[in-house]
Order: C-alpha cells, then structure tokens, then sequence
C-alpha cells in the first residue's frame, strides 16, 4: 500500500469522487474535488438527465468509485453500454483501445483504427490528467473489485439459470406468509408475462393455479423447475381450489393449452440460455470465491420487453431474499443500479416489476443496500419511488413538465428546496453538468461537473465485444437439485479387485444380533456383459455435536464410515456421501453375494466396533473456527471462509465508518478552536491596517503642513515632530506584517490538523483492509463424551459390478 501522502487528495475513505463544483453557468470549475459521502447512498439516489446529458457517464463514474471502495454492486443495463465498465486500460496505449473503437468514426475522422485507438488514448490520457487521474488508478479499480458481465437468455456473455428462482426459498422467507406471497405473486407474474398473458392476480385463473402450486411445492420444501410445473399443470397435487373442484375452477381441457404454452416455452431452442450458466445466486454472484466484491453487470439489451421484465423481476425478487437473509446495518454495504428505470417503476399501471422495487426503496436502507435509478423522464417514475430518494443528481430536461414533475418529488423529500431557484438553475443544464441535491448536506442543490471516467466509454457493445469480454466457460444446465453442496463432495469408494470370484447366488443369512445394510447401487447397475455382486464390509454411523458455548451456536456433524470386513480399522475408514433415502435400498435382482468374513457376522464384535468407533470419534473429531486477530471475531459453526471473510468485510466497514466519524469529530473540535484563533488574527490584522493606513496618512498630513508652513511663512511646526508621526506609521507597518504572519501561521495549524486528519483515515482503511485478507488464526473446538453418538454399527453390502473378473464399485452418490 502506498503511503497517504503519495495519494491525491480526492482518495478519501468512504467517499466517491464525482467530479468538481462549478460556478452556475458551470463554464469554470472550482479545482477542489467534490466528494460525495458514500454513506448517503443508503437512502438511495436518482439520476435524471434527457438523452446527450451524461447519465451514463455519472452512472459509470459512481460505479467506478463504488469499486475502488470495496463496494459489491448489481447493475441492470438495458441499453447495453455499461459493459464499458470492463473497457479499463491502465497503460492507455493506442493498441489497447484500437480493437473497441467504432471503426466508421475512425473512417469518419479520416484515419485508420491503429491511428484513431492512438487518438482515443490520447484524448483518455488527457481527460484523464485534467481531473489528477491516471492508469494508476485504474490499476487499482481493477484490483480492487472483479467485473463479470451476464447476459441472461443469451450464451454472449456469462449464461444466468434462472431455474433456482423456482427453487424453494429461505426458511425465514417460508415462516412470513406476506413476503412468501409477494414473491409468489412477482414469480408468476414474471413467468405469465414472458408468455405474452397479462393475467389480473385476483381474477386469472392462470395466475390462481400457477400460484397455488409454488405455495404448496415450497411449503413442502420442494423445488421445482418448469419441466416439474409443466406435469403439475396437467395434473395438479389437489381437488380443489378455494371452495370449488379443482374441474369447476380450471378444466384439464383448459389446463392443457396452459401446459403447451410453458412446454413450448421450454421447448424451444432459445430457452436453453436460460437454464444454462451460473445460477441467479447472488450470494455467489456479489463475492468471489476469496470474498473479494464484484461489479456485476447483467445487460439486457438484447432481450424482447416480455423477457426484460420476466428476468429484471426474477432479480430484483433475488435481491429482496438475498437483502432479508442479511444482518441490519447502518454503513452501505452493496448497491443496486438501474441505467433505465423507464416501464419497471411506472407511475400508474402495476407491471410485475414495481412491487419489489418499491419494497426496496421502503426496507434496503435497514441492510444497507443503495439503490441508484436512472432515468431521462421524471414522469416516467412513480411519485412514491421518487419521495424515497435522498439523492437527487438532476441534468438537463426536456419539458417544463418534467420539471415541475421533479421539483414536486424533490418537495416531498425535503420541503426546504426552493422551487423558483432550482427551476431556474435546471434551465439550460450544460452536458457532464449536474445539480447534486443531497438530503444530508446542507445549503441546498450543488451544481458540478463529473469527472473524466476511467472506462472506456465507447458506447453498446456488440454481442461480439460482449464474447470477447468474457472468458469461455464450459456451459452448465442448473437445476434446483444441482445445488446441494453435498453433491460436490468427493465419494471415497473400495477399491476395485480383478479376478473377483462370482460368490453365491443367494444372500447369506446373518445371526441374531447383526444388523445388516445394503448401499444403493448407482449407474451402470445392469448389462448383459456384467455380473452384480455385493461384497461385505463393516459401515458405522453415527455423529458429533460441537457447542460453541461463548457465542451460543451448536452444529452436529454426521459421519459415515466404511471399514474393510476383514479388518476393521477406523481410522483407515473411508467416508461416504449417499443419497437421501439409502437405507430403505434393495438389491439388484440376480446378483450374487461373497461371503462374509466370520467377525463381521459375530455380534460381540459389532459391539466391540462401535465403542472403538466411539472412542475414536471423541479423540480425534474437532472442529476448526477461523478467527480474525485484528477484529477478534470467530467465524459461525458451519460458516464457509468465503462466508467468514465477506461477513469480515462487511464488518471492517462498519467500524471503519464508525472510526472515520469518531476521528472526525474529535479533529473538528480542535480545528474549530483553531478556526476560531484564525478568525481572531484576520480581524486583529485588518484592525492593525485600518491602523496603519491612517497612520500614514496622518504622517503625511504632518510632513506636508510642516514643509508648508517653512516654505510659505505661516505657523510653524517642529520637523521632529513631523519625523515621530512617521515613525509611529513605521512602527504600525510592522504591526500589520507581524499580525500578517501570526494568520499565516495560525492557517498553518489549520492545515497541518487536516493533514493529520487524512493521514489517520488512510492508516486506518490500510490497517482495516489488510485486516480483511490477514491469516486467520484457528479456535478449535472439542466434543464431550456425551457429544458423540454412534448410531450403527453394520454389515454393510457393497454392490460391484463384475466385468471379465474386474470389479468396479457401483456406489450411489447423488443427491
């Protein structure tokens, strides 16, 4: 990290550098930054701007700062432009920007693409220089925070399945029957509309249907995909709905040409991106997999309006479950951007996104979420939407509608704005110009002109820019049932024999007093050329329960064990995954069966197997728990080091904001008394020049009437005393310089407090930040005898498939 003094004087923590304030016919701008407390943005922020007015760039420019801040960030984009957010060039040379220049303005200006590129990243080194900008800052934009940039329903970019939006929800969204509607509602509504059908959500019986079995699947914990709700269309899990038969309410006939319409949907070539990708997870879409934020840009522009609302509204019900699944907070913690809120948010009719995006402007500032919505028409926004906004950057409008649309919005926000004044500055805005209105700030709307952006602004990409954007990746098809992390887990199975002998054909009979298991057998269970055969071994089952007493959290982990029948050594056992179910297994018909060895049909040494089991489990069984040095925080039973290290970041931020104010307030109090001393010295040195002009004045008057009087013969007057008005007029001159200098060094107190100030925050966002990446030291946790459970101790039968005297375990390992 570099030192603070080596950084310019805009890098503040937790604040975004917008650009500089300027006079109000903006022609000339002040050369002090304009900071803009990041904070603020929990309450939200609109950008309103005609087309030509600079929206994007401010868009971009706010993105940028986030990023640089820490800042993970959703961003829909459906004109497709906010992919320049990935177009960052550190070096700015001519061959780095000459692949993405438009090659017909380059024939326009009369140049080559080589020569334009060499123009652009002069014109971006230039810009850039004239706001203390350079590729040392963009180095650290791209290290600071990744930028994936999805294109859902398209292969162009990064795929997004969209299919674990039918997957059941969290148990806290299950237990409140509100928010468990809302996103039952907002979920049919999207799909319904992707189908072309404008269903009322009282009156369709489409809407009734499709919404009656999301509740009773996800009620059950059930997740469904479109396949699933396709077959439960035609044949629904009830009789009736509401008071009437199920036949009464929606005929099978009926119900039929509804199920088309979803299997064509679902058939159909183009859906395949849908369902293809990384799952609409923004758990995993925010962080990267060491904890690091990400900017994720989900462009749009390439989808139909009925496709646009059916995903925007799939996101936005995401971000509602993600956001609720959050601890409260008072620091901004991620944002939510919107290049074009136009047809999402209307003032009048209900589309199924505006609910959850309302219910956002209303809740995320309680989790720290800020939402930015940009728009070219005020009156495209609905009034409530706009009274939720405590950020308002305005540009040039178009009618004088939209003005008094947006001054009547800015009046129910804050009733201190006066509407002549900002109607007037709003007249004839400048491009890159906007008035910053800010419910936290003092002194009303702020005119400024945004900084120069560190991306590339060359305008929408091409689905071909879009694909070199993105690196290949193997597609893969989600599916609600993919998404159990158990499924992941590696399967330890026997290893296999050759010349395994065939063993009998019936299954042997064990005594009394030894349980027997049989594993399920998995793929590849039959063909002509195979025998099955079970082979015996020794499964225990049991588990261990940490407690962690100081922070009152238990987790129980189950184990799984298999041992060699011949000789049964735990502690060589290997571990098993198996699917749900698997005791209730049965064999696979006409297999044959080895014989077991004699202890592992002796009930004394099953007896003997589980105390060692037990024993064993007690001694070596313990549990790990990051624990950060610099915050003495200890990551949750079960809490992933992702999970831990993103909550850290998240924390590092709250403190760090709670340390940056505590800094601030107490460097105020010291800079108001100092503050104070300075106004005292200006006024002590204006007083001692009033003085000391009218001393020389004085003096003058004196010399003059003396040399008068010698020269004309009237009354004359010692020159010496002439000479001691002089004198005292000397003696005042020196007065004025000392109280000159007393100023100057008492504004130099002023700025040395300030340095000091600057240099403690940068310290300590250092100190925080290297805090979030440090080691992690290890709390290890013990389980009590009565901690460990051994449920079973059995013969377990493993089924092998037999080929040519080469034996392949057949273990069942899915989930």
């Amino acid at each position: 990290m570099s030192d603070s003094t080596d950084l310019p004087v805009y890098e503040t923590l937790g604040s975004f550098y917008l650009g500089r304030p300027a006079a109000d016919d903006a022609s000339e701008s002040d050369p002090e930054p304009l900071l803009y407390d990041a904070k603020d943005l929990t309450t939200h922020g609109v950008i309103v701007g005609m087309t030509g007015s600079g929206k994007t760039g401010l868009g971009v420019t706010l993105l940028e700062e986030a990023a640089l801040d820490g800042l993970p960030a959703i961003v829909v984009d459906p004109k497709g432009d906010l992919g320049n957010l990935l177009l960052t060039f550190p070096q700015l040379r001519g061959a780095d920007f000459a692949p993405w220049v438009d090659p017909g303005e380059a024939t326009r200006a009369g140049r080559s693409v080589e020569e334009h590129g060499e123009a652009v990243a002069t014109l971006w080194r230039d810009g850039l220089a004239g706001w203390q900008q350079d590729g040392t800052r963009i180095e650290r934009l791209r290290a600071a925070a990744e930028l994936h940039l999805y294109t859902p329903g398209s292969t162009a970019g990064r795929p997004v399945s969209v299919l674990s939006s039918f997957a059941a929800p969290a148990p806290e969204l299950l237990d409140d029957a509100d928010l468990l509607q809302d996103r039952i509602g907002s979920t049919v509504a999207a799909l319904l509309a992707l189908l072309g059908i404008d269903a009322d959500p009282v009156r369709s019986r489409e809407t009734i249907l499709l919404s009656t079995l999301l509740d009773d699947a996800w009620r059950r914990g059930e997740s469904l995909d479109l396949a699933e709700l396709v077959r439960r269309v035609q044949d629904p899990p009830l009789d009736q709905v509401g008071v009437l038969p199920l036949e009464s309410f929606y005929s099978s006939k009926d119900r039929f040409e509804l199920a088309m319409s979803l299997n064509n949907l679902l058939a159909s070539p183009g859906f395949r991106a849908w369902i293809t990708g990384a799952p609409l997870d923004l758990g995993r879409i925010l962080y990267t997999d060491d904890g690091r934020p990400r900017i994720a840009i989900f462009s749009i522009a390439h989808l139909s309006d009925a496709e646009r609302m059916f995903f925007v509204t799939l996101l936005l019900e995401e971000t509602l479950s993600w956001m609720r699944g959050r601890s409260g907070t008072s620091s901004l913690r991620a944002l939510l951007y919107m290049d074009e809120v136009f047809g999402y948010l209307p003032p009048v009719s209900n589309p199924p996104s505006k609910r959850p995006l309302l219910t956002l402007l209303k809740q995320a500032r309680a989790y720290g979420l800020g939402l930015v919505l940009s728009t070219q028409n005020p009156v495209d926004l609905d009034y409530k939407a706009l009274s939720n906004m405590g950020t308002w950057f305005l540009g040039r409008l178009q009618t004088e509608r939209d003005k008094a649309r947006l001054m009547d919005g800015l009046l129910a926000a804050d009733g201190s704005v006066d509407r002549g004044a900002l109607g007037e500055q709003l007249s004839g805005m400048p491009k890159r110009s906007f008035l910053l209105h800010n419910v936290h700030e003092r002194g009303g709307p702020q005119l400024f002109k945004v900084r120069w952006a560190m991306s590339y602004l060359r305008g929408p990409l091409t689905r071909e820019q879009i694909r070199r954007l993105t690196p290949r990746e193997e597609p893969v098809a989600a599916s609600p049932r993919a998404a159990s992390p158990a499924s992941a887990k590696p399967v330890a199975a026997p290893p296999a024999r050759t010349d395994e002998r065939p063993g009998a054909e019936s299954r042997p009979v064990l005594p009394r007093g030894v349980e027997e298991v049989v594993v399920p057998a998995g793929r590849g269970a039959s063909g002509d050329d195979a025998t099955i055969l079970y082979r015996p071994f020794v499964l225990g089952q049991g588990s261990v329960r940490f407690v962690d007493k100081s922070r009152g959290d238990e987790v129980r982990d189950d184990v799984l064990l298999l041992a060699d029948g011949e000789d049964v050594d735990w502690s060589t056992a290997r571990p098993l995954e198996l699917s749900a179910g698997w005791q209730d297994a049965e064999p696979v018909a006409g297999a044959r069966w080895a014989d077991p060895p004699s202890d592992a049909v002796d009930a004394k040494s099953h007896r003997r197997w589980k105390k060692e089991l037990s024993d064993l489990l007690y001694r070596t069984r313990r549990k790990e728990l990051a624990k950060s040095p610099t915050f003495d925080l200890v990551a949750a039973l079960g809490e992933s080091e992702r999970a831990f290290r993103i909550r850290l970041g998240e924390h590092a931020r709250e403190e760090r904001d709670r340390q940056v104010e505590a800094l601030r307030a107490k460097a105020e109090r010291r800079l108001e008394r100092e503050r104070d001393q300075v106004a005292r010295a200006e006024q002590r040195l204006e007083k001692e020049r009033e003085q000391a002009t009218g001393q020389k004045v004085q003096a003058a008057i004196r010399v003059g009437t003396t040399v008068l009087g010698a020269l004309f013969g009237g009354r004359r007057r010692s020159l010496a005393t002439a000479a001691r008005g002089v004198s005292r007029s000397f003696r005042e001159a020196g007065d004025v310089r000392r109280a000159e200098e007393t100023v100057e060094r008492e504004l130099d107190d002023v700025r040395r407090l300030e340095d000091e100030l600057e240099h403690d925050i940068e310290t300590l966002r250092q100190r925080l930040d290297a805090a979030v990446h440090e080691p992690f030291e290890a709390e290890v946790l013990t389980p009590r005898r009565v901690d460990v459970e051994v449920d079973r101790v059995a013969l377990a039968w493993v089924p092998y498939r037999v080929v040519d005297g080469v034996a392949e375990p057949l273990l069942d390992a899915e989930r």
